[in-house]
């Protein structure tokens, strides 16, 4: 498969950031520069991702991916409610009451499936895992191109031998959370140029490189790797089309932010973001136990952003932050895209 059969002129995906960051208008901005933009359906209704795709389709008629959460094994209860007891002082301080009970979350799995199946988009991509053979059979009879995202090796053979047409390679430098097929596996160290001279040594797939690519050296950088493209996150959060919030746009060049840390505490799961006092409180006691930590942590999360407190926010973000730039999404693509050629 090649860059122009999923539909890049210039070897730019924008990664779908769920949560808000990824909206219709960010797809189709770095669509007509050229790039393939993906919608994230995860914490959404498939009510809700029908809207996005229809949105998205009023904006954009080139093709657009979506991105699918797969379901993940339920955590211990037991471990959840003594993560609950931990936050107590944290709640108590902002006036919010956590649950205290946390029904069964598989993200409407189902129903997304069912949705793509009679409405098919041009591509889909999972993260934490992937589909069962009959869903992949029946997407890919449906005509979509299917994407698996994996972070080592293993995972890319799984995904190979699961019927994956493209596979993005994520490193450890990425931003947000880690797509590990486990929750409870340990996020791999392997840097992404490494990792992808390892996954290309395993599978003959064409490969999208993802992790802290920040300018147009690190693009060329995982061409020459072997990458048939690079997908962005961190580097779309500030532009125009953006849904992040403006306290998180702006922590991205906040000097006040030195470093990132990959984390448990807001959600579960692994995740990277800006290290602040949240993390550095909570780490060593979160569980994990995804989707359960990021239902028991949603309301000291949202009363945080509701008073801008940078130090109890989950502030996802890759190890290239700092070169996130502000303005059009199409911009940015052009940019990278420069460096290129």
């Amino acid at each position: 498969m090649t860059v122009d059969a999923i539909g890049l002129d210039v070897p730019v995906v924008a990664a779908p950031m769920a949560g808000g960051a990824t909206t219709p208008q960010l797809v189709a901005a770095v669509n007509a520069a050229g790039g393939l933009g993906f919608l994230a359906a995860g914490y959404r209704t498939a009510a809700a991702v029908a809207e996005q795709i229809g949105a998205t389709r009023e904006l954009t008629d080139r093709p657009f991916g979506l991105n699918l959460f797969v379901p993940a094994a339920p955590g211990d209860p037991a471990a959840v409610a003594a993560y609950r007891e931990r936050l107590r002082p944290e709640a108590e301080r902002y006036g919010v009451d956590l649950p205290t009970a946390i029904a069964p979350d598989r993200d409407d799995w189902d129903a997304k499936i069912e949705l793509l199946l009679a409405d098919p988009v041009p591509l889909v991509s999972y993260t934490f895992g992937l589909p069962s053979p009959a869903e992949a059979e029946a997407l890919r009879a449906a005509g979509i191109t299917q994407v698996g995202t994996v972070t080592t090796p293993a995972e890319a053979r799984a995904a190979a031998e699961a019927g994956m047409d493209l596979l993005t390679v994520q490193g450890p430098e990425a931003g947000g959370h880690r797509a590990t097929h486990r929750a409870g596996a340990a996020p791999g160290e392997v840097p992404l140029p490494d990792l992808l001279a390892e996954v290309r040594a395993e599978v003959a797939l064409p490969l999208i490189a993802a992790g802290g690519i920040a300018d147009a050296a690190g693009l060329a950088a995982v061409l020459r790797a072997g990458a048939v493209a690079a997908q962005l996150g961190t580097a779309f959060l500030r532009c125009t089309e953006s849904g992040a919030s403006p306290a998180h746009q702006g922590a991205l060049v906040d000097e006040r932010f030195t470093e990132t840390a990959v984390t448990r505490t807001f959600t579960g799961r692994p995740a990277r973001g800006l290290r602040n006092a949240f993390i550095d409180r909570y780490e060593p006691y979160a569980p994990t136990a995804y989707p359960e930590v990021h239902h028991l942590t949603q309301p000291l999360r949202a009363a945080a952003a509701g008073r801008g407190d940078l130090g109890a926010m989950h502030l996802w973000a890759g190890t290239g932050h700092r070169l996130a730039r502000t303005g059009p999404a199409a911009d940015v693509v052009r940019a990278f895209a420069a460096g290129t050629r």
